[in-house]
């Protein structure tokens, strides 16, 4: 027995040192690598796909905005993003009963797409990053390609979701989960957004922030002097964690000049309604809307790729990329302390 024990404590000491190794957290403290894998070079293939004429603008329901929707897919699948193990594919299918309940707009059956990658630490915290794929259609013979709304915002989402991807091979993950979250049905009423919250894939109570992208290609007429800016739209409705959060990745990496005067409780436009991330918010769920402001093209034939500015489109999605990064991999989600 006496000779038992070194030997005993020795295997103690294994297996401590062990265990500390195995519960090292990993530093996911810069995310700067990751940031600059999003490209303007990257942004502009897939937008060429997803706002060309062969999708017919995208129609809530329509064969063009199903060949939209599969070659997101296509693009989640080629980069190793599969959707969420709950679900049973890539598609939330939403009925045309639904789509049409308000309106009659006698809209075919359309689908949310969303795709997944696991939190390493915290995976039923889940952090949603939105935009809506749908447009306008076709009117009158012409196609209306939807570039900046909300082209932009799609392949923003492929991009983010890369960098995530690419984050998680090299073992930097995102330590809470998060949804990449593409809604139908957005131009006729925020029809897909609202069919999740009534229908969520994951409990609201562990959905810890949505980061919403609705137009971020283009300048609008108040800053014709420069494109280097993005409007924030109710990071501070719901959480001062959230609204700081937005500002201090802003300032460490991407240096944007943040405008608030959508953010107005007061303002006519009222955008902080009119867009997906209000369908989360109105369940208390922390939420930002990055946006860049109506422009002459807005829902004319005219919304095409050869006006989108892709430098701005680059550091807007890569300002979302850095909230998205922040939220997921801090340790203690964004708290409500707003009604």
């Amino acid at each position: 027995m006496r000779n038992l024990i070194p030997i005993l404590a020795i295997a103690a000491a294994m297996t401590s040192c062990s265990s500390v190794k195995t519960q090292k957290q990993v530093d996911n403290s810069n995310p700067t690598k990751y940031l600059n894998s999003i490209t303007a070079a990257d942004l502009k293939t897939h937008l060429y796909i997803v706002a060309n004429d062969s999708m017919e603008g995208r129609e809530t329901g329509s064969e063009g905005q199903k060949k939209a929707g599969r070659y997101l897919i296509s693009q989640y699948t080629k980069n190793g993003i599969s959707f969420p193990k709950v679900a049973e594919s890539f598609y939330q299918k939403v009925p045309a009963a639904f789509l049409n309940r308000r309106k009659g707009d006698n809209l075919n059956d359309s689908e949310n797409i969303w795709a997944f990658i696991e939190g390493s630490e915290k995976p039923e915290e889940v952090v949603v990053v939105s935009a809506h794929y749908d447009h306008v259609g076709v009117k009158n013979g012409d196609v209306y390609n939807g570039a900046d709304d909300d082209g932009s915002g799609t392949v923003a989402l492929l991009e983010i979701a890369e960098a995530f991807a690419k984050a998680k091979k090299d073992g930097h993950g995102p330590k809470r989960s998060i949804l990449f979250f593409h809604a139908t049905g957005e131009e006729h009423g925020l029809l897909g957004s609202s069919y999740y919250s009534e229908n969520p894939l994951f409990p609201f109570e562990n959905t810890v922030t949505d980061i919403n992208i609705d137009m971020i290609g283009r300048r609008d007429a108040a800053h014709e002097a420069s494109n280097n800016y993005v409007y924030l739209i109710g990071a501070d409705r719901l959480s001062s964690d959230l609204d700081s959060i937005c500002t201090a990745v802003n300032d460490k990496y991407t240096k944007i000049d943040l405008d608030y005067k959508f953010n107005d409780k007061n303002d006519p436009n009222h955008f902080y309604e009119r867009s997906d991330h209000y369908n989360f918010a109105k369940h208390g769920i922390p939420s930002v809307f990055l946006f860049n402001g109506v422009h002459a093209d807005y829902h004319r034939k005219t919304d095409t790729v050869d006006k989108i500015e892709f430098d701005a489109l680059t550091k807007r999605t890569q300002l979302a990329f850095s909230i998205a990064w922040e939220v997921a991999n801090r340790e203690n989600r964004p708290v409500v302390d707003k009604k």
